[in-house]
């Protein structure tokens, strides 16, 4: 199942603690969403039966830094979850599917638009 493993039981926040985990301590927090905001997910590939949640985040606008090196070593399998992850992003969605690295892939949705996102500045 792509996400964040799940922990069990809340976390405290230590004064003076430099990096908050915000995935960990708040694993559901409810995300509220304005025109035009992107929610970029992280998530981990186990199996193919964690491709649909992807779809489903890619389908909404959501942008999915997907790392796979769990199937690496089942080379069938990591070839039917792209397959089947590539031709609904870019086939049915007009969206992009980048690598990133050896064991990552980056799903864009259609509507995020590389060349707009290179013109902004900071």
């Amino acid at each position: 199942m792509p996400s964040v493993p799940a922990q069990s039981g809340a976390q405290s926040i230590d004064a003076g603690q430099d990096y908050h985990d915000l995935g960990e301590l708040f694993v559901d927090a409810p995300i509220s969403r304005g025109e035009g905001d992107i929610i970029v997910h992280r998530a981990v590939l186990d199996d193919v039966t964690g491709i649909p949640q992807l779809l489903d985040w890619v389908s909404d606008g959501d942008i999915v830094i997907l790392e796979m090196s769990r199937l690496i070593s089942t080379e069938t399998e990591l070839r039917i979850a792209v397959d089947r992850i590539q031709s609904f992003i870019e086939g049915d969605l007009a969206g992009e599917v980048i690598r990133l690295g050896q064991n990552r892939l980056l799903l864009l949705p259609a509507s995020f638009d590389i060349s707009e996102a290179e013109n902004k500045r900071f």
